[in-house]
């Protein structure tokens, strides 16, 4: 029978009596399981090696990827509000380094791989001129970038001016860049507004918006004209528009002036409007400031003068605005054949001579109290002229 340390039996068997000396000997332990050949085999070795080395990357990764997250969201260095530029065609390496050469962001590489991860065909970085906030960290500048939300500047072409003084605004301009054509656009085709554009924009490009965007206008007011309007083309439309933009500024007057001209131009009347010798003289460059018209300008021969030719002159004067495109396509509907400037910025009208002729004296008056009578008198009016030079209704009329 099996015996336990002290000597008793521990289970079924004989029993067998052991001395003092041999019950307290100690027992002999079993050797321990010799390790398989697999686990000893150097292939597990290595896996496990691997698996050691997978494991301490991933732990390096997640920590470097929350550096680098941290890192992307905290406050950049930027001191104060600064303007950054992306050009055309730049990459993702070039921004980066730029933001980080010009202090706006901390680590132009924590940026790039960031921004890598988050771009796609959809989200880019947008070519412009942009206002980055001081303190702005690295995610408030990407959004930014992908936003495409940069700085605009705007040139503004106001009602009434030439093509040739429209193509010199372009051209004085410091944020534009590129040339203009050689050969200027028609006059008249140049839509009067203020056009905003970002940094880098071309010259031609504002250009070719300016045309479309008359274009469009022209062919809008001219489907909603009066049906029984005087003139029958779109482009004598545009050229009598011109005329009304040069002759009044008033809103409440354009429609009216606007009559006064198809009126004449149905009864067969020359317009004798001002501003078309001042174009025929000088054309796309406009009359001097310091330079009046005199009654000697009247007899000028050019095609332009309204005063030597019936009908209208062979091209518009000037780019027309909405307002006088607006007026000429749907005028008031009046009697009257004449206007003359009131002394306070407007015009008064009349359906007759006689009432012309005694608006024109009063005009002439205050000229002459405004300045050198002899002056006032050889000066032409602001409007249709008064007594022979005054042109007369058919008889019968």
């Amino acid at each position: 029978m099996p015996t336990g340390r002290d000597g008793y039996a521990t289970g079924s068997g004989p029993f067998i009596p052991k001395s003092p000396n041999e019950a307290l000997k100690p027992e002999r332990v079993p050797e321990p399981p010799r390790r398989s050949k697999k686990a000893r085999s150097q292939i597990v070795i290595f896996l496990n090696f691997v698996m050691t080395l997978i494991v301490f990357a991933c732990i390096i990764g997640i920590a470097g990827f929350y550096y680098m997250i941290s890192e992307f969201q905290k406050a950049g260095p930027l001191e104060t509000n600064t303007h950054f530029l992306v050009r055309e065609g730049a990459g993702l390496a070039e921004i980066s380094n730029t933001l980080e050469r010009n202090g706006i962001i901390s680590d132009g590489r924590i940026f790039r791989y960031v921004a890598a991860t988050y771009l796609t065909k959809d989200k880019t970085l947008k070519a412009g001129e942009y206002e980055v906030k001081a303190g702005a960290s690295m995610k408030d500048v990407l959004a930014l970038l992908e936003s495409g939300k940069s700085i605009l500047y705007s040139v503004s072409m106001p009602e009434g001016l030439t093509v040739r003084q429209m193509m010199t605004r372009l051209l004085e301009d410091p944020v534009l860049e590129g040339d203009l054509p050689r050969e200027l656009p028609p006059e008249g085709s140049l839509r009067p507004d203020t056009y905003k554009f970002s940094r880098g924009t071309k010259r031609s490009d504002i250009l070719s918006q300016m045309r479309a965007a008359q274009e469009k206008l022209v062919d809008q007011i001219w489907q909603k004209r009066d049906p029984d309007l005087a003139i029958k083309t779109k482009q004598e439309f545009v050229v009598l528009a011109s005329i009304v933009e040069k002759e009044t500024g008033k809103d409440d007057e354009r429609a009216h002036v606007a009559s006064v001209f198809l009126n004449r131009l149905q009864k067969g009347m020359r317009l004798q409007s001002d501003p078309t010798i001042i174009y025929g003289l000088f054309g796309g460059a406009g009359k001097p400031s310091d330079r009046p018209i005199m009654k000697a300008d009247l007899d000028k021969q050019t095609p332009y003068n309204t005063y030597q030719i019936k009908g209208l002159p062979p091209t518009p004067i000037a780019n027309p605005g909405r307002a006088a495109l607006e007026a000429v396509a749907n005028p008031w509907r009046t009697k009257d054949l004449y206007f003359v400037a009131d002394g306070t910025g407007g015009h008064v009208f009349a359906a007759t001579l006689d009432e012309h002729n005694a608006n024109v004296k009063r005009w002439r008056k205050i000229e002459a109290e405004r300045a050198n009578a002899a002056d006032a008198e050889n000066a032409v009016v602001d409007g249709q002229p008064g007594g022979p030079e005054a042109e007369k209704p058919p008889k019968g009329d």
